[in-house]
């Protein structure tokens, strides 16, 4: 079997027709992630007793003639700020080096319900908090199609896994674009679905109104089917969404001949030559598939950036004050009083990143800078979902780049926060707006580097924007 090239289709098929069981595959994906891993640090750790209890579990199920689940014997990545119980989630921070959780992600019981295989714990910027993966504590993971290149952020080891082969699909956390730019890096499909589409329960916060878990997959029938088993409303999650779920690959029939799609200027301000050059070719092939091309304009979208690492890091700088060394977090030894512990447990376990927010955070949330910077950045917010929503008045879909460039050099930006931060440019607003958006490749550069093109939709379309996505994967 060849581990870069399994979908949940061929696996289900290989199952099937028994030319594998699942424990084998399981301890062929566990072989291979051992051999592979090292090359891209892609996974923080692999979960062999967890994997292989799942997979038997999967061969019994086909011994007693029973129904299989949809992600049978499939193996996953799971993103370490999703936490696992008994199996270390450290959100990439030193921080949480020994936390064990005692309970798993909603999403994590769903996958494992409709039998999914667990690999490992994907590496991740600390706290899910970066652009290009170079923040963990555990070391950045490397892009595997240039292990000089960075994969992506947040979400960068669950886009690297997927396309480096250690797992078939993952799961992510995006909350200003940290799935769909890995995914775009990586040249794997990314989705971040419509804010409340999946449970936020068991996924360690960042910013609260912003966060969402989405697939990583080889294909868009397979994030497509990722995600129809995570999504639903959840009680233990007042924001998941009741509204129900389609089935998402009923609907890829391919048909997309007459939908309108917009283009909106803004969007290609200041993009990459090669970049847009793509994206243009992208939305050529729609036009041969029968989609209706129209320019559109989003006018408050550049704003976005300013808005959201306001609210992002106030959100952070309030969620992240719970890791104070006295429940779960590693604490200092080097205190000799309560405030000490505290400054030193947040001093020694935090990174430069999130230090940076949370002081960012702090300071616009603090008595007389609060209606200056955070309540206008949410007067900002309204007016960015506005946009789309006037947008969507016109058009069914919009197309975007995930990115102004593709994969830059490990180093390259680590020096300058603001650059880095731009890179989220393209991203940003669509989770402001609570949108679903995706990342599907769309070719390569000529230096052989992957670029995405984003799809973005109204609330709740997915379905939408999973048949435009096919019909473009397909075409």
């Amino acid at each position: 079997m060849n581990l870069t090239e399994l979908t949940i289709t061929s696996i289900r098929e290989g199952l099937r027709t028994k030319q594998f069981s699942a424990s084998e595959l399981a301890t062929e994906a566990l072989r291979f992630a051992d051999a592979e891993n090292p090359k891209t640090n892609a996974l923080l750790m692999t979960s062999p007793e967890r994997a292989l209890a799942a997979a038997r579990r999967v061969d019994d199920a086909i011994a007693r003639g029973e129904e299989l689940g949809a992600l049978a014997g499939v193996p996953v990545a799971v993103k370490d700020v999703i936490v696992t119980k008994d199996l270390r989630t450290t959100c990439g921070s030193k921080l949480l080096e020994h936390y064990i959780p005692p309970y798993n992600a909603t999403a994590v019981d769903r996958l494992e319900a409709a039998g999914g295989v667990i690999i490992g714990k994907a590496n991740c910027d600390e706290f899910a908090m970066g652009s290009s993966n170079e923040n963990s504590a555990y070391g950045p993971v490397r892009n595997p199609v240039d292990p000089q290149r960075v994969p992506g952020g947040s979400s960068g080891g669950s886009a690297a896994s997927v396309a480096q082969g250690t797992s078939v699909v993952a799961l992510g956390s995006d909350t200003g674009g940290s799935v769909r730019q890995p995914a775009s890096f990586c040249g794997v499909v990314g989705v971040t679905p419509t804010y409340g589409r999946v449970s936020r329960y068991g996924l360690v916060a960042f910013a609260s109104s912003l966060d969402h878990i989405g697939p990583f997959a080889r294909n868009v029938r397979d994030a497509a089917t990722l995600l129809q088993i995570i999504a639903g409303k959840d009680l233990a999650d007042s924001t998941s969404a009741p509204a129900p779920v389609p089935d998402y690959t009923a609907l890829l029939d391919g048909n997309v001949k007459g939908m309108r799609i917009g283009l909106p200027k803004e969007y290609f301000k200041g993009l990459a030559s090669e970049t847009g050059d793509l994206i243009a070719a992208g939305a050529d092939k729609l036009r041969r598939l029968g989609c209706e091309i129209t320019e559109i304009s989003m006018p408050h979208t550049e704003y976005a950036i300013a808005a959201y690492y306001i609210i992002a890091t106030a959100e952070a700088s309030s969620n992240l004050a719970r890791y104070d060394g006295v429940r779960y977090t590693t604490r200092s030894a080097n205190s000799d009083t309560l405030s000490n512990m505290y400054r030193n447990t947040r001093g020694e376990g935090f990174g430069a990143e999130c230090k940076r927010r949370i002081m960012l955070g702090t300071y616009v949330l603090s008595a007389g800078y609060y209606d200056a910077y955070y309540l206008k950045a949410q007067r900002v917010r309204s007016l960015i979902t506005r946009d789309f929503t006037q947008a969507f008045e016109r058009v069914d879909a919009i197309i975007a780049p995930v990115s102004p460039f593709p994969a830059f050099r490990l180093g390259e930006k680590t020096s300058d926060p603001l650059e880095m931060y731009l890179s989220d440019i393209y991203t940003i607003t669509g989770s402001l707006a609570g949108i679903p958006c995706m990342s599907v490749p769309c070719g390569n550069t000529a230096a052989g580097l992957p670029v995405g093109m984003q799809i973005l939709t109204r609330h709740f379309d997915e379905p939408g924007m999973f048949r435009l996505a096919h019909a473009f994967e397909q075409g």
